[in-house]
């Protein structure tokens, strides 16, 4: 790790003559030095994370929309005689710190100093991706530039001179195609001569922001100087500059420093010259400025071809995000996603849940009778089984979520629900987090970190535990398909549909009474379409498998253990010794048609009886009470009880409870079956998915939203809100369903 970073740091006379000649690195790295901390830094939807996996062999999550990476990740490469520490930071659009992104890597960079950054731009939209790349010249760090998606440029008719254009800005640039791994070998060659000083192309090219601003920011250095430790950290150039922005971060820490009152009202006369001057805010002057040292560098190095004309992105967002056609189109393709899980989804279904069956015909001829059989077969295969069936479901659904992610659609539907968000008081950006909840909650609240003010990251974290996750599919399959078989994907449409639509009208009620206040603006981007990649989709089904096993597993099978053990214990209940002598009885006459009758009526009594007074029973009965206006028993609330951990244990607590009495295997259909036998209804059923749809969310859920709000009350609110409101529309949606007879 270099030492003396701040030597980089030191500014240079600004003026219009010509720039020196190349310079290479006072601080480099030795050349034999084999350890290198490298940094992937861009704007969201560049392809930073994509080349993280191309160079390192990771599996982070890839998509084309933004705010992708919300958290620091970090792996290992080796190339050549150098091991690169290869550390993936969240996308940001400046160093500005101002968004929760923007404050992690502006903190990273500052505090951990890395070897080299490798800025990862996309060369579609180069001039916007720029803007970064003149913040981390004024930050002075070693910089390469990415040129990813090379590939797609040439296609566009975009010809790009990266040599003319590295020598213009002082930092080389490479082109790559990031999920190809096109041009990394290069980019590390490239990053490695950087650190270590050899690159014949790095100099300091900083951007003069003109005559009047040049002489403020020098009276701010002037200041400065007087406190030599942060100069050494972050350098007097760097410093002055993002004090006349206002980075409340900078300023916080110059506030806090022994010389700050001294800086801090320079910085003020020179922000009130400038502005009085040049009648316009610092941050947008500072901006127009960078902006416009970009806009000559890429006029001096880019050709456009004259055969781009209009783009097929264009042609297709005409439709897609048409404002009468576009949610409509949104609606369809959510229908035709539903109706492929639940069609495609059925014979695959059937071949596990006959390899399951067979699995659980074998274990019950190979162990003897007694307590080890019954915790394997009726325990394990029965609650595992009853879950495992539904994994095809899952895979099929987040194939249309990938598909989603990888085109581009996903930002498309986030910008076509921009106007029912505003309703909220939120934008289209806070939508993405809740379409990604179709997948999974937790990654969907982590996603909220790119949401820039904390009243609208805490709006949608609470709402977007109401997008239906994969986790739930499983119960909305197994009632759908026993009350509803004509019907299931309507019905299932309509669950996902009805959680949509609570989320719009909670976060309505919230807006008006706890975030009161308008959202912070924020321009939608639409990355263009792209093709998806075979392989990365497959990646992400086969992660989302892998992550459903695991679950299955550890999680699920833990859970089922549990609960068939504390629905078998104790043996003993009232009157059973009564029921135990008169199936001995009966076991012992001749076997009669009638005989046979009896003895199967007692044998279900005495499991019925003994489940009831189990200890299961028992928990079960205490929930009861407040379910029973839904027309649940007490089976259906401990189900509910131990979903908390995970949703899909609802199904396999049901497969355990409804075995007893039922003479049901863990097949799919003998849990239909039974489920058919026990007095629900279809509009009990109803009333028990959206339960499951709104109630408290998992555990995995609730620890994030804590770790995310920073706040118990938070979390405790996030808890209690779900649960009255899942048993009011339950409630509401079950006497709705009995009017119509269901």
């Amino acid at each position: 790790m270099m030492n003396s970073l701040n030597t980089l740091r030191t500014p240079v006379s600004l003026t219009d003559t010509p720039q020196p000649p190349p310079v290479a690195h006072e601080t480099a790295v030795s050349a034999k030095h084999a350890q290198l901390t490298c940094v992937l830094l861009g704007n969201p939807n560049a392809g930073k994370t994509c080349i993280f996996n191309s160079l390192t062999g990771s599996r982070q999550r890839v998509a084309n929309y933004p705010g992708v990476t919300v958290s620091v990740k970090e792996s290992t490469v080796r190339h050549a005689d150098h091991t690169f520490t290869v550390i993936d930071l969240p996308g940001t659009y400046s160093l500005s710190a101002y968004s929760i992104e923007e404050m992690i890597v502006q903190s990273y960079l500052l505090d951990q100093k890395p070897d080299v950054v490798i800025n990862v731009v996309d060369v579609t939209n180069l001039e916007r991706n720029l803007y970064l790349t003149t913040q981390l010249i004024e930050l002075g760090l070693p910089t390469v530039v990415a040129l990813n998606m090379s590939d797609e440029a040439r296609n566009q008719g975009i010809a790009v001179d990266h040599d003319k254009l590295g020598r213009l800005l002082g930092v080389p640039f490479v082109p790559t195609v990031g999920n190809r791994g096109i041009g990394l070998s290069e980019l590390l060659d490239t990053a490695v001569a950087v650190a270590e000083g050899t690159s014949d192309i790095v100099r300091r090219v900083p951007v003069n922001y003109g005559e009047d601003v040049e002489q403020q920011i020098a009276l701010v250095e002037q200041r400065i100087e007087a406190a030599p430790d942060l100069i050494e950290r972050y350098g007097k150039r760097w410093l002055a500059i993002h004090l006349l922005e206002k980075d409340k971060t900078v300023c916080e820490v110059i506030a806090s420093h022994p010389k700050g009152p001294a800086i801090l009202a320079a910085r003020d006369a020179a922000a009130q010259y400038l502005e009085s001057v040049l009648q316009e805010d610092i941050p947008s002057l500072f901006a127009e400025r960078r902006y416009g040292f970009v806009r000559g560098a890429v006029r001096e190095t880019v050709r456009m071809s004259v055969e781009q004309n209009i783009k097929i992105s264009d042609v297709i967002d005409a439709v897609v995000t048409h404002r009468l056609l576009g949610l409509p189109i949104f609606i369809a393709f959510l229908w035709l996603m539903f109706k492929a899980t639940f069609s495609f989804g059925e014979i695959p279904m059937g071949w596990i849940e006959f390899g399951v069956r067979r699995f659980g015909a074998v274990a019950a001829g190979v162990l003897p009778e007694g307590f080890l059989r019954g915790l394997v077969v009726d325990g394990v295969i029965n609650g595992v089984g009853s879950v495992i069936i539904f994994l095809p479901n899952i895979l099929i659904l987040f194939f249309f979520i990938s598909l989603m992610e990888d085109t581009g659609y996903m930002a498309r539907a986030a910008f076509i629900m921009d106007r029912v968000m505003h309703t909220l008081g939120l934008h289209g950006k806070s939508f993405i987090p809740m379409v990604m909840g179709f997948g999974c909650n937790v990654p969907a609240i982590l996603a909220t970190r790119t949401l820039e003010n904390r009243s609208d990251r805490l709006l949608t974290i609470l709402i977007s535990p109401l997008m239906s996750c994969t986790a739930r599919l499983p119960v909305y399959i197994l009632l759908a398909g026993t009350f509803f078989a004509a019907h299931a994907t309507l019905v299932i449409f309509g669950i996902y549909a009805l959680g949509i639509a609570l989320a719009i009208l909670v976060g309505q009620l919230f807006r008006r009474t706890l975030f009161r206040g308008e959202a912070m603006p924020f321009v939608m981007e639409l990355p263009p379409y792209r093709i998806p990649l075979l392989r990365s989709v497959l990646l992400h089904v086969w992660d989302r498998a892998y992550l459903f096993i695991r679950k299955v597993g550890t999680v699920i099978l833990l859970a089922t253990i549990v609960i068939w053990v504390i629905c078998s214990f104790p043996k003993q209940f009232p009157g059973s010794e009564n029921i135990r002598e008169s199936i001995r009885q009966l076991e012992a006459t001749a076997v009669s048609t009638d005989n046979s009758a009896e003895l199967n009526r007692l044998k279900t009594e005495f499991a019925e009886q003994q489940l009831r007074y189990s200890f299961a029973g028992r928990l079960g009965e205490q929930v009861a009470p407040i379910l029973r206006p839904m027309g649940l028993g007490w089976k259906e609330g401990l189900a509910l009880l131990t979903g908390i951990a995970a949703k899909e244990t609802v199904v396999s607590t049901l497969g355990v409870l409804y075995q007893a009495g039922a003479d049901a295997d863990e097949s799919s259909e003998s849990l239909r079956a039974a489920l058919r036998n026990s007095g629900l209804t279809p509009a009990s059923a109803l009333a028990m998915m959206v339960i499951v749809l709104i109630y408290v969310p998992c555990l995995g859920t609730i620890t994030i939203i804590r770790r995310e709000t920073g706040s118990r009350r938070w979390t405790l609110f996030a808890v209690t809100y779900s649960c009255v409101l899942a048993w009011v529309v339950g409630f509401t949606i079950y006497h709705i369903a009995r009017l119509f007879n269901l």
